[in-house]
């Protein structure tokens, strides 16, 4: 099923990006992703996952708060690969970048928030121009956002995040809309709280995490790896009829 096709992803080195690197390598899909400062991580992805399933892979360097600069790693892209079948925006920023955008209602500012939105949804944008001029030159493809409950439940301090969440969703249903008719599918994946060092580095780390488990009918966290089969069955030829639709992911915690 994945055999010769491309994957290329966002913010490939950690967490959800990098289970879906490993799962679509694993499948026998030649995979590209992008890293945002470890080039030494990134390179030991590289070599394992070539190592372990005979796949074609690379890496990246892109600043997600240049959005523009991906038109420079897809021309690096094109030098490496033939075709283009599948692209994720997965990545997120954290840190000093997001300060004024990640915190109570009170405490927003601008800068961080208009931070998050570049990173969000203009990244997305670009990301997506880009990935659907190569697709449709192989007759098409599937380009997912992955998103977070956050724009669906009240999650403390998220605003800036959850705002930004909703606004790609409805921004995957325009892409939806148009590209449609150069056989290219546009989606999201909505996952709950998943355990990665992205969520690590919430202050409230560990209530968040008593609260998901004790929320879940499951009885637990998500993990990285949720999320990558609902990626997988997106880029199939099963969800050949899905499109502009986004699928949540969080252990049936958005109904409790």
């Amino acid at each position: 099923m994945m055999n010769g096709k491309t994957l290329f992803i966002s913010g490939g080195t950690r967490g959800i990006g990098k289970a879906i690197v490993y799962a679509f390598a694993e499948k026998g899909c030649n995979v590209a992703f992008t890293y945002a400062s470890s080039a030494d991580t990134a390179n030991e992805i590289v070599a394992d996952v070539e190592a372990k399933y005979g796949i074609k892979a690379r890496a990246y360097l892109l600043n997600i708060l240049e959005p523009d600069t991906y038109k420079d790693v897809y021309t690096l892209f094109d030098a490496d690969f033939d075709r283009l079948d599948f692209f994720i925006s997965n990545a997120i920023i954290s840190g000093r970048a997001v300060v004024g955008g990640f915190g109570p209602f009170m405490r927003l500012k601008p800068k961080g928030l208009n931070n998050i939105y570049i990173a969000t949804v203009d990244a997305f944008v670009v990301g997506a121009q880009e990935a659907a001029k190569r697709m449709e030159k192989v007759g098409g493809g599937s380009i997912i956002s992955m998103s977070s409950t956050g724009n669906l439940v009240y999650t403390p301090n998220y605003a800036g995040h959850g705002t930004n969440k909703a606004a790609v969703e409805a921004m995957v249903r325009y892409a939806a809309a148009e590209l449609g008719e150069k056989g290219i599918r546009v989606n999201a994946v909505s996952g709950g709280p998943i355990d990665t060092d992205a969520l690590k580095a919430f202050p409230n780390y560990e209530e968040v995490k008593e609260e998901v488990v004790r929320r879940s009918p499951l009885s637990r966290m998500g993990e990285a790896e949720d999320l990558s089969g609902a990626c997988m069955f997106l880029c199939s030829d099963a969800s050949s009829w899905m499109t502009g639709q986004t699928i949540v992911i969080d252990g049936g915690t958005t109904f409790q």
